[in-house]
């Protein structure tokens, strides 16, 4: 999701277990783009087969089928193991960050479930007041950026130094947590994600890292806040294409691409599977000569281990591997590679969004005016087999991108 200009999310589309490849054209149903770019809108695209055995964790705006506690949505249900990770994220953070759920004990007799329902409530109510004080007196809420499938953005600053942000709410029934094993806190899926991205200090100073930090972030009742990094000034890829009113050169290409791969090794190396790269959800400040790539929008990511495959698709149905329509399943690092040639054909061929199921159905052909180097780059992106995929390390060091 483009902190400045996000879109809408469509609806989640459902494909029956042990169906056939030709299944491919069948119709996904979506809301028309209301601009001109076309933009891509991100699903969740499931299929009712038995419980999945990936390890990996929930996110916000996941439904229980990738998690085995009780669900904000019972309705959808395929439960799994989630990873546990031993290194704990929240250390250096602000003390009134650190509250996040506990387990309730067994251990001792005290009052009626009613009382303590009734004491906690109003225990939850002070509380509520108190953080959303903290935020109105941190930071000025400005004007509406957009809306996502997690919620919505708005454009803000941070009243102490003028910091320019960007503040993304959260209902709180899209919001899983993630149990902490050292303390045994539930933090917010998305808030753990980021602070293992970047080990934010108790100051609320971020990385240099290509993805965007999270300076702040306030767990409320009805609601999650974050507080983010917005560069300005910057445009989201597919703007930055657009407005230059031709595709880049392939030299310009190879820049942002080098710094794409570069933040898909980071978030490999860290364990984290961003799960929707592509246009609308890459950052390029523009305030110097040579752009630089931010990467953006955390809200289907997830922590993985190298066996961790997946059942269900979260992310945009034009861009699902094609693996996921022949063995519905698919894995972090060939679904990064093939959404990574994604982005590299939607920035050459800026007429032409790329669609999975056209380019199988060779409705979709790479430019013939593109150099063989970056044809090469691309038909390698695009191999069906994804265990003869490259990796993000050899992709790397392709020839095209020396």
């Amino acid at each position: 999701m483009n902190q400045d200009t996000t879109r809408k999310n469509s609806c989640t589309v459902h494909q029956p277990a042990g169906s056939s490849q030709d299944s491919r054209t069948r119709s996904l149903k979506r809301k028309a783009s209301l601009d001109r770019t076309n933009s891509r809108k991100r699903t969740r695209v499931s299929e009712p087969v038995e419980p999945s055995t990936s390890d990996f964790i929930p996110v916000p705006s996941l439904s229980q089928e990738d998690e085995e506690k009780p669900s904000f949505h019972p309705s959808d249900t395929i439960p799994a193991d989630p990873v546990r990770v031993n290194s704990d994220p929240l250390e250096g953070c602000s003390k009134h960050r650190q509250g996040g759920k506990r387990k309730a004990s067994d251990a001792g007799e005290g009052p009626s479930r009613k009382q303590m329902r009734n004491q906690d409530l109003v225990v939850k109510e002070d509380e509520d007041k108190d953080e959303r004080a903290q935020f109105e007196a941190l930071y000025q809420e400005q004007y509406h950026l957009g809306e996502g499938g997690c919620g919505c953005v708005f454009a803000g600053y941070r009243k102490s130094d003028n910091l320019q942000v960007a503040i993304k709410h959260i209902p709180k029934d899209s919001t899983c947590y993630k149990e902490m094993e050292k303390n045994k806190l539930q933090l917010p899926t998305e808030v753990f994600i980021m602070l293992k991205l970047h080990n934010v200090k108790a100051s609320g100073s971020v990385g240099s890292s290509a993805p965007i930090g999270l300076v702040d972030w306030f767990d409320l009742n009805q609601e999650l806040i974050l507080i983010l990094e917005r560069p300005v000034p910057s445009k989201d890829l597919l703007m930055y294409v657009w407005d230059n009113g031709a595709s880049p050169e392939e030299d310009e290409a190879k820049i942002i691409l080098k710094q794409l791969i570069d933040a898909a090794i980071h978030l490999e190396n860290t364990n984290i599977f961003h799960r929707d790269i592509k246009m609308e959800n890459i950052l390029l400040e523009t305030g110097s000569g040579v752009p630089r790539l931010r990467l953006i929008d955390f809200g289907l990511s997830c922590v993985v281990t190298e066996r961790s495959r997946y059942q269900v698709f979260y992310g945009t149905p034009q861009h699902i591997p094609p693996e996921w329509y022949s063995t519905n399943t698919y894995t972090a690092g060939p679904t990064t590679v093939w959404q990574i040639g994604v982005v590299l054909f939607d920035m050459l061929h800026r007429l032409t969004r790329f669609d999975t199921t056209r380019f199988l159905d060779n409705e979709l052909t790479v430019s013939r005016s593109l150099s063989e180097d970056c044809k090469d780059l691309l038909q390698k992106c695009f191999t069906e087999n994804p265990e003869q995929r490259p990796m993000l390390k050899e992709l790397r060091c392709h020839p095209w991108l020396r």
